[in-house]
């Protein structure tokens, strides 16, 4: 499977798991200058901002290490384009879908707007 595949899949099981728990995934693969967010969902009056990670194993520190600060300011600046064009005011947060070896940890507020 190509690596490609290999995050639609991560990203379609993702979305899948988010909307069982009641989250409504609002849009995919959103893409501004300043980076990418692969789901964008609502958590009852919550916007929140999902970072979907697909790896094998966990060698090199697994799937969630792989969110490293680079990663994270991407996010969060691509974040502050999506509700800024919405006018949202409300509250967001910013959590992680972690595939690895066909499993997948979700970690709600992984990381804060202002994390380095």
């Amino acid at each position: 499977m190509t690596r490609i595949a290999t995050g639609k899949k991560a990203e379609d099981m993702a979305a899948e798991y988010l909307q069982a728990k009641g989250m409504i995934v609002i849009e995919r693969n959103f893409r501004a200058k300043t980076g990418e967010i692969d789901l964008i969902a609502r958590d009852a009056d919550e916007i929140v901002f999902v970072e979907v990670r697909a790896r094998a194993s966990s060698g090199y520190g697994g799937a969630a290490a792989s969110v490293d600060a680079s990663k994270r300011r991407k996010v969060v600046r691509a974040a502050s384009v999506w509700l800024a064009a919405r006018g949202w005011d409300g509250p967001c947060r910013f959590d992680v879908v972690a595939v690895q070896g066909g499993r997948l940890e979700h970690i709600p507020g992984a990381f804060e707007a202002d994390s380095r």
